[in-house]
Order: C-alpha cells, then sequence, then structure tokens
C-alpha cells in the first residue's frame, strides 16, 4: 500500500507530466483528499477503485488533464460523485469558484467533509437533481466525467450555462454516437474533441467541448 509521502511524491511527479507546476500546499492538499476518499470509501463506497494510487492516476490526474482547457472564473461540475473533477480543478484553480453538484446524499455530504477539512473557500457543494437546481448566477463553463450522453448532458443544464459558456466533457473512447445525437437532436455545436494522455492510465481518454448555438 502506497504510503502518504508515496502519494504526494506520486501527484507531485506525475502532474509534471501534464506541465503542471502544482505549489507545495496543492500537492498536500491533494494528497490529503486521496487520504479522506480512502477513508470515506470503506464505508460509503463512493469509487470502486480501492488503491490509493490508482486513485491518484484515475481520479486525481484524469481530473487535472482538462487543466490547459478551463478558462472560466466560475465553474459547475455536474454529477460530481465524489468531486472529480471539481474538487481537484478547486484545488489548482484557487481563484476560480468551483460548485460540484450531485443528487446522491453520501456523496455530497463526503465532498462537504472534504470541503470543510481543507478549508477550500472556493468550492460549494450543492445536493440537488440537476434539473431542479437553480444557481444565483449561470456558469461559464460545465464539465461531467461519465455523468449522462453529450445530449443528455446538454438539454439537462442548458438553463444553467451562460449565453457564452462552454460544456467540457470527459469521455472514454471518441463519443462519435453520442456526437451524431448531439448535434441532431439539440442545438448545439462541437467546438473540438481532445484526445488526452493521462499518466499512469492506459485507457483512451477524450474531453469534448460543445457550446450552445
Amino acid at each position: 500500500m502506497c504510503s502518504e509521502n508515496c502519494l504526494y511524491q506520486c501527484i507531485l511527479d506525475s502532474a509534471k507530466k501534464l506541465s503542471l507546476e502544482l505549489t507545495n500546499t496543492q500537492v498536500d492538499l491533494l494528497t490529503r483528499y486521496i487520504e479522506l476518499l480512502k477513508k470515506w470509501n470503506k464505508a460509503y463506497n463512493l469509487t470502486a477503485i480501492k488503491d490509493p494510487k490508482q486513485m491518484v492516476y484515475r481520479h486525481i490526474l484524469d481530473s487535472l488533464s482538462i487543466a490547459p482547457y478551463i478558462k472560466s472564473d466560475n465553474i459547475l461540475d455536474v454529477g460530481s460523485g465524489a468531486g472529480f473533477p471539481g474538487i481537484p480543478l478547486a484545488i489548482l484553480y484557487p481563484e476560480k469558484q468551483v460548485t460540484t453538484l450531485d443528487s446522491n446524499g453520501k456523496k455530497t455530504r463526503f465532498m462537504v467533509q472534504v470541503k470543510i477539512e481543507l478549508c477550500l473557500q472556493n468550492l460549494a457543494v450543492v445536493h440537488e437533481r440537476v434539473e431542479l437546481y437553480k444557481p444565483d448566477q449561470l456558469f461559464g463553463e460545465i464539465t461531467s466525467r461519465a455523468f449522462s450522453s453529450l445530449a443528455d448532458m446538454v438539454q439537462g443544464t442548458k438553463h444553467l450555462l451562460s449565453q457564452s459558456g462552454v460544456y467540457l466533457a470527459m469521455k472514454g473512447l471518441y463519443p462519435e454516437k453520442e456526437l451524431w445525437e448531439l448535434t441532431t437532436q439539440t442545438k448545439s455545436e462541437l467546438v473540438r474533441s481532445i484526445e488526452l494522455t493521462v499518466p499512469g492510465s492506459e485507457g483512451v481518454r477524450h474531453l469534448v467541448i460543445v457550446r450552445n448555438k
């Protein structure tokens, strides 16, 4: 089992492969996040991944792989689960406001505990169904990771996105069928699809960027 120092070094070294220069504070926060996830996972089954080092690769680094494409200062992460990609992005960008949203009570309770223990002032956690959520202001970017199909994501969250905002949808294999459904069923436009390289992960990853027409 990887020790806390081992996790710290793993995060630090792997982030450099993503061309991310993390501060010691950021690496420490991400390490403590994994430790909290490991602890809570025993009782709440927040993720099927049990090995903390694999949590680093498949959750933390996967989330941080979209960092170069984050442009807005007001980000919503829908279907956030245990906080991915929202919480790693909040740690990476303390100057940006990040809201994580999930309808699962045990997962939002965990995210609230992470917010408290890591003192993440720029993180808001919302326990709500996405179609019922009514924020005070619309978001510049909406992220998701395996939340739903692209068409369902757009249809379910379009009331939350600003007029100039974009969707950042994290996918595995290139979602050709989903993109066809998106362009034929919704008034949306594919901006670009980017293949992502995630250190320590053998699977294919894509980021799909979409905007409303």
